[in-house]
Order: structure tokens, then sequence, then C-alpha cells
């Protein structure tokens, strides 16, 4: 049998939160149902919207977890277990305000860097060594930091996030049909000598 692969995008569910830089996790599986035409679904005992469909003759979900962003591993442990994910084919998207804005980040394990939704995943799955990608949302912030990831993008850094997120499909689409290393190598050089000072 085929292994499933899930890719998880992380924000915070409701309308006030659409289109703020904490939602980054979000905007990104949002593109890729769109680009190919994937409906969305509510499942509650999975505590999370999925849509699915088939890249490169191979199984795909796409969740956004519907609880907010500091439990959101529940939500992928639960889909894990259900869909008999193995670890290395799930791929969490996260922001991180340590990246530039629209810079990529591949890793097939690490720490949540301070990120609440990447601990509650840690902290549900048992472990961090989970393939993640991370989309840089700025780091010149001049309020406090939870009122810079809560915050909507302006106008200029709008232009920069969408292209960030087609080139994070992109990269993902990678992922699925060559694995992680082909993805680490497009990603993690991209913006490299910008990227690299900010860990």
């Amino acid at each position: 049998m085929d292994t499933p692969y899930l890719i998880v995008g992380l924000g915070n569910p409701g309308q006030a939160y659409e289109r703020t830089r904490h939602n980054c996790g979000f905007l990104v599986v949002q593109a890729i149902a769109s680009k190919r035409g994937w409906t969305w679904k509510r499942f509650p005992d999975l505590q999370g919207e999925l849509a699915q469909g088939m890249i490169e003759g191979r199984k795909v979900f796409l969740l956004k977890p519907q609880t907010f962003m500091n439990l959101s591993g529940e939500a992928v442990r639960r889909c894990v277990e259900y869909y008999k994910v193995p670890l290395e084919s799930l791929m969490v998207v996260s922001d991180d305000v340590a990246l530039p804005l629209g810079t990529l980040r591949v890793r097939f394990k690490g720490s949540a860097g301070g990120h609440n939704g990447l601990k509650s995943v840690e902290a549900s799955l048992g472990t961090e060594e989970y393939p993640r990608l991370r989309v840089g949302i700025g780091e010149n912030r001049p309020q406090e930091l939870e009122d810079y990831v809560l915050g909507c993008f302006s106008e200029e850094e709008k232009k920069q996030i969408k292209e960030g997120i087609v080139q994070t499909v992109d990269i993902l689409e990678l992922w699925i049909k060559q694995g992680i290393a082909a993805a680490m190598q497009v990603a993690n050089t991209t913006k490299k000598e910008e990227g690299d000072n900010h860990g």
C-alpha cells in the first residue's frame, strides 16, 4: 500500500486571524488546494479541516488544525494516527519571525524555536524528529512579538509573501516527488546569504 503524505499548515482558525502573519501555514496549504482544485471539509473528530488528492500518483492530505495555534499538535497527532502517516511523510508548515520575509527553510527535524504551534506538535508526537518548512515573516518588528505575528501583512509585504507562498508550494511538491534532500537543497539555498545570518 502506498504511503500517504500529510502537509500541515499551522495557523489560528477564524476570520479575525485569516490574513495575519502567524497564519502563513494556512495560506500555504490553501494555495496547494486552490492550485489543484481540492475542496476543504471539516472533520470534528480530527479537530481539523482537510483537503485531499493525488500529487504524482501519491495520496496527499492537507490539514488546517481548527484548535488555536498552541493546541495544534492534537489535530496533527490524530491525523497521523488515523491515516497511518509515517513521520518522514509529514511536513509541518509554520511562520518564523527569525527569518527575513519570504525566506524558506526546510529541516527534517529540529527544535520548536519558541513557536507555540511547533511546541504543541512536538509534545503531541513525542519527538522533534519530523520534517518542517518555515516561512520567514521578517524580524524588523516595531511592536511586541505577539502583536507583530497577529498583525496583518502590509501591502508591500503581501507581494513578497505571495511570491514566497508560490515558491513554498513548488518546494512541497518537490518534496513529495523527490524527497526531503531535494527540497532542502532548493529551499535552503534561496536568499542564503541573508537568511543564514538569522539562523
